[in-house]
């Protein structure tokens, strides 16, 4: 499996395992009417290749051909998304993600992390070295979901800010 920079290529396959993933896997943590309110519909990949792609390093597994999982970091540290296909869950896919954007953000001269993780994808992060710094609800299609405001610190000198 190779971990890489996403091209415009991989999209329509992001977007699949994107939705996929909500609905397979986060259904474990949250009610169907909180995943159709998360991914109402698989996301229109121009959407995607336009505002998410340009702003941000998105990285992708590999698995000679089959998107494993995806990852995006956003220029200030922030891990937008990190979501692996559900029958890679547990394979070490997120981790191998989670490593290369720990690079790229020190390569960038960030000493800092920080996501908003899902009830599913928490206990991933804690094991990573994230703590949790408060528990959030968040609006999405006028449905509550909640998930955890989490960072981590990243050797170096201080923490960078946005």
């Amino acid at each position: 499996m190779k971990v890489r920079e996403a091209t415009n290529e991989d999209v329509h396959k992001i977007v699949r395992l994107f939705h996929e993933t909500v609905h397979k896997v986060n259904l474990g943590d949250y009610t169907r009417q909180q995943v159709e309110a998360w991914s109402p519909r698989e996301p229109d990949p121009r959407e995607w290749i336009a505002s998410r792609l340009p702003n941000r390093t998105t990285f992708v597994a590999d698995d000679n051909g089959v998107l494993a999982g995806f990852g995006e970091l956003e220029p200030d540290g922030h891990v937008d998304c990190l979501y692996c296909h559900h029958r890679y869950q547990r394979r070490g896919v997120g981790s191998s993600i989670l490593r290369r954007m720990e690079q790229e953000a020190l390569s960038s001269g960030l000493h800092r992390l920080f996501t908003e993780a899902s009830i599913t994808a928490r206990p991933f992060f804690e094991a990573h070295g994230f703590v949790v710094l408060k528990e959030q609800t968040v609006l999405r299609h006028g449905v509550q979901l909640a998930n955890f405001a989490m960072e981590k610190r990243l050797p170096g000198r201080g923490c960078a800010t946005a």
